[in-house]
């Protein structure tokens, strides 16, 4: 099955793919909505109907992710979670959001 078959109405595609991929990935996006692709400049397939196609350069940052985890490891830097909720209920996850009265992150777990 293909994604763009049971998907639509997103708001943002993040594509890590690119070519093929970023193009069915248009199909999904509700208008005004956003595909941002990461392989390259070259990946990013023209917008239509009010949706954004970008290109976002991603490079690792060994020393920027080092600070970052001494940070977490010294109890300076921690995620505020709001409510964790299993994959197969990302709908109620999706209406708790729509709420607007979260204080954090609404984390879905996959396992």
């Amino acid at each position: 099955m293909r994604f763009e078959d049971v998907v639509s109405d997103v708001d943002v595609v993040l594509d890590g793919l690119g070519g093929e991929t970023a193009e069915r990935s248009l199909k999904v996006l509700r208008a005004g909505g956003r595909l941002i692709t990461l392989p390259g400049p070259d990946d990013v397939p023209a917008a239509r109907d009010g949706v954004r196609a970008v290109w976002m350069l991603v490079e690792p940052d060994h020393l920027g992710l080092r600070e970052i985890t001494a940070l977490v490891e010294r109890g300076a830097l921690r995620p505020v979670i709001d409510t964790v909720v299993p994959l197969a209920e990302a709908a109620k996850a999706h209406e708790i959001g729509e709420r607007g009265r979260t204080t954090g992150k609404i984390v879905l777990t996959v396992l």
